[in-house]
């Protein structure tokens, strides 16, 4: 591995968080989902899920009660990578950690939850144990890693697959409380378009956004890599979501920014190799 290469694998490590050693064992236990899941594959990418993340971020934040849970819960201004970090480690845990572990960070945000809860400036009091609440953010975030992984990993993922995806990953929105999750990829889309009149792009929400999108590159190296990921990002919303940001890519810079993410793949492919997915999958053949 080049110096270059090993760099980027330090400090992108450093940017998500170290590896849970507790990935490795016990030997044999497949997890929540399993290594035959559609979930794991579309999981495993790391420039996918980056992106997607991103593109999640900023879906949520659209809905005035998701918002407000940022706002007043969150020191976001100075720690929105400290948010990523445990958003990265969450889905890497849920999706390939051992049962154990994956039911442990299940229990523990549900504990954080249980603390989430105020006032709308309009008077409208919000939990984020809500469970409609709780349905938009998931839709929203596995929605943006689908999209993310069709994108940049593979485009002709069957119809089929995509549907099973869904139905996989609403484990975790159940567990934490979530109701009437769309459970294929038509369901979701016809979902993303009846939520539309609950959400709101106002002053705070243009601020989170600022936040998310200048959040500054952990050394020189990274930068451009933060500037594609941010334009790709905005590149992956929905359209009319963009409109409602008041996004507006040019179309030279939306090629650029596809081509860029394209690029930062192939080089964070051989660079990081000791990921959840390739743990995950060494545990299961550990055992046999």
């Amino acid at each position: 591995m080049s110096f270059v290469q090993t760099t980027i694998q330090q400090q992108v490590r450093k940017l998500v968080g170290s590896s849970d050693p507790r990935l490795d064992e016990p030997k044999g236990d497949p997890g929540l989902l399993g290594p035959d899941s559609v979930a794991w594959l579309v999981h495993s990418d790391f420039t996918a899920m980056m992106v997607g993340g991103i593109t999640a971020l900023l879906l949520q934040m659209l809905h005035p009660k998701a918002l407000a849970g940022v706002w007043d819960h969150s020191g976001f201004r100075d720690d929105m990578i400290g948010r990523l970090n445990r958003t990265a480690q969450y889905i890497a845990g849920t999706t390939y950690g051992p049962t154990e572990q994956a039911e442990k960070l299940l229990h523990r945000v549900k504990e954080v939850h249980d603390r989430v809860q105020g006032t709308l400036p309009d008077g409208t009091h919000y939990s984020a144990n809500d469970p409609h609440l709780l349905t938009w953010v998931h839709v929203a975030e596995v929605h943006s890693f689908l999209q993310a992984y069709l994108r940049y990993c593979d485009p002709h993922l069957s119809r089929a697959d995509q549907d099973r995806y869904f139905a996989e990953v609403a484990l975790f929105a159940r567990r934490l409380g979530a109701e009437s999750i769309p459970l294929t990829r038509a369901a979701v889309e016809e979902y993303l378009l009846r939520m539309q009149p609950e959400l709101r792009c106002d002053h705070r929400t243009r601020e989170v956004a600022s936040v998310l999108l200048s959040q500054p590159a952990p050394s020189l190296l990274l930068r451009p890599f933060r500037d594609v990921a941010m334009d790709a990002a905005v590149d992956l919303l929905p359209l009319w979501a963009a409109k409602m940001h008041g996004f507006g890519l040019s179309r030279v810079r939306r090629e650029l920014a596809r081509a860029g993410a394209h690029g930062i793949r192939a080089v964070m492919r051989p660079a990081l190799r000791d990921t959840p997915a390739t743990r995950a999958r060494r545990r299961m053949q550990d055992a046999v």
